[in-house]
């Protein structure tokens, strides 16, 4: 046997996983924040700047096509939409900095989220908003996602045991619902308050309403024909629906 440096047995307590399944109910809309595959392009193949020319003749935003972008899409199942599991996870490993006990990294090595992205149940709307750019002068635009007013979730997650256990985990996702959140102006960035979940089972009646409400089929209609977030919304969609023809710019 290996000894340790005082002449002792080294002892090394073996480890299992063990699985969890858990129900998540938004607390607050969940705005979906992909990148567009435009935008990706644009990264892996910069078109270069356009001329006065080019910029009069050519739309800066195309708000339709920006709602739909945003959005991730499962190409089988229950629901169209989806989060990239990895978001929750990182929600998890940024509530472990504020709970005693838990280390952000040491989360990250022991707890897994299943899938690459987590299926959204509920009916999207598309949300106008202002954003600042992340330049030196924070420069002003209009950003156009969707918005998930009411959402569910249903997630698979294992965790290593011993070091942890079914009720640490339990408080750990628990917690990350309410100080970290998932997608766009969630708790984590500071200022949001978008995005935040409770955890709850498959059984709950909030679950299973959203669950028949919003599946793939209403997804799809509602990323074919979008309802309106809001006033501020609704304003900005007609105005610019009106001004695109006025210019002479309607595709």
């Amino acid at each position: 046997m290996k000894k340790n440096e005082n002449g002792g047995t080294i002892f090394i307590e073996g480890v299992k996983v063990e699985r969890a399944r858990m129900a998540l109910i938004g607390l607050t809309p969940l705005i979906l924040n992909r990148m567009s595959e435009k935008s990706k392009g644009e990264l892996l193949l910069p078109a270069g700047r356009k001329t006065s020319a080019e910029k009069q003749s050519s739309l800066k935003h195309d708000p339709l096509a920006e709602y739909r972008a945003s959005a991730y899409t499962i190409p089988e199942g229950d629901a169209l939409l989806g989060v990239m599991s990895s978001a929750i996870k990182g929600a998890m490993m940024t509530a472990a900095l504020d709970l005693p006990g838990a280390k952000k990294a040491q989360i990250g090595r022991l707890v897994y989220v299943y899938g690459d992205y987590t299926p959204i149940f509920g009916v999207p709307k598309l949300f106008m908003s202002v954003t600042r750019s992340a330049d030196m002068n924070k420069t002003p635009d209009i950003r156009t996602r969707a918005i998930v007013p009411e959402w569910v979730a249903l997630i698979t997650l294992s965790y290593v045991v011993p070091m942890l256990n079914a009720t640490s985990i339990g408080n750990l996702i628990s917690a990350a619902g309410i100080t970290a959140g998932i997608g766009d102006w969630r708790p984590e960035k500071g200022k949001g308050t978008y995005g935040q979940f409770r955890v709850s089972n498959i059984d709950d009646p909030e679950f299973k309403r959203i669950v028949k409400i919003g599946g793939r089929k209403a997804q799809e209609m509602a990323l074919e024909n979008p309802g309106l977030y809001n006033e501020d919304t609704e304003r900005l969609f007609s105005w610019y629906n009106v001004e695109v023809v006025k210019r002479g710019k309607k595709k």
